[in-house]
């Protein structure tokens, strides 16, 4: 049985490798199951979205490409958690959007944007492990779908209302259960163990193969990646404990609010349970007081023998 080869990690491979037009097969591979259909890149863009610099945390990797189609495919790796990343994603394809939009150009000349995050932890709320966001407007009466007119469909080269807004693609890798049913899951198999199993079949499996093997790397480029990888650990690691600090720090808000609001119920019970007796005990002041009345006494005197003046 042949062991597995060590294979560069994807966003270092999008980062460094894969921008190469020689390596432009693996990307086309991967967005090419992802989209059913057959994606033939043209270009790396580059927007301020996805320019290197020294602030960057290495836990986060844009690549924009652009298709045949002209579409305009951002794919973003994410390892940390970010409650806002759904706010995010809507950020970044804006942004592209507006990019794209140079001065004096009409909005028929907007590009059609796809959004593909990878993400390493449990964003939202879902079982799935792959989402898919299409915009589709539905008749709020007669309950019919929005289209195109022939006009439109000319003048934009598209068949529906939704392939004018962005598409969004969500893979929480994590989720995934290790069973690869088809070519898009293999890649996901990959993308969360990092290793390609001999028997895959996926487009660009075998391209990304030969492309990310580790023994493959100069020695410059083996140092940079271990310091790469050496960075993401630390990163990851800071920002499990900010989270796991945090997490912390609200379990213990949590509790000392538990325990005030338990000390004022208990506070509560006691005035409660106070004023109770002090309703028995008038209770039965008032029934001695009467049968001393109905046995001859006065009350001026009854009151003096109970003490209750």
């Amino acid at each position: 049985m042949k062991a597995k080869r060590e294979l560069v990690s994807f966003d270092w491979a999008l980062k460094k490798l894969l921008r190469a037009k020689a390596n432009f097969n693996v990307l086309e591979g991967f967005l090419s199951e992802l989209l059913h259909d057959d994606i033939t890149i043209i270009e790396i863009l580059e927007s301020e979205g996805n320019k290197e610099s020294r602030t960057d945390k290495h836990n986060r990797v844009d690549v924009l490409v652009k298709d045949r189609l002209n579409r305009h495919i951002v794919i973003e790796v994410q390892y940390t958690r970010e409650d806002d990343y759904l706010q995010r994603i809507i950020y970044g394809t804006a942004k592209i959007l507006t990019e794209s939009l140079s001065a004096g150009k009409t909005y028929k000349h907007i590009v059609r944007v796809v959004s593909v995050s990878i993400v390493y932890f449990d964003l939202g709320q879902g079982e799935d492990y792959i989402y898919e966001g299409r915009t589709e407007f539905h008749g709020v009466h007669r309950h019919d779908r929005l289209g195109l007119n022939e006009f439109q469909k000319s003048m934009f080269q598209v068949a529906s209302v939704e392939e004018v807004f962005p598409e969004y693609y969500i893979l929480k890798v994590n989720k995934f259960d290790d069973v690869a049913r088809d070519g898009l899951d293999q890649w996901v198999y990959f993308l969360k163990n990092g290793s390609i199993n001999p028997s895959f079949t996926g487009k660009g499996l075998k391209e990304a193969q030969a492309a990310l093997d580790v023994m493959k790397l100069s020695e410059s480029e083996r140092r940079a990646y271990e310091s790469f990888l050496e960075a993401q650990r630390i990163d990851i690691g800071v920002a499990e404990s900010t989270v796991l600090r945090a997490e912390t720090a609200e379990k213990e808000k949590e509790e000392e609010r538990r325990l005030k609001e338990e000390a004022f119920r208990q506070k509560d019970e006691a005035f409660r349970q106070k004023d109770e007796a002090f309703r028995q005990k008038e209770q039965i002041l008032e029934i001695a007081l009467k049968a001393l009345i109905s046995q001859g006494m006065s009350e001026s005197q009854a009151r003096k023998t109970l003490g209750i003046d």
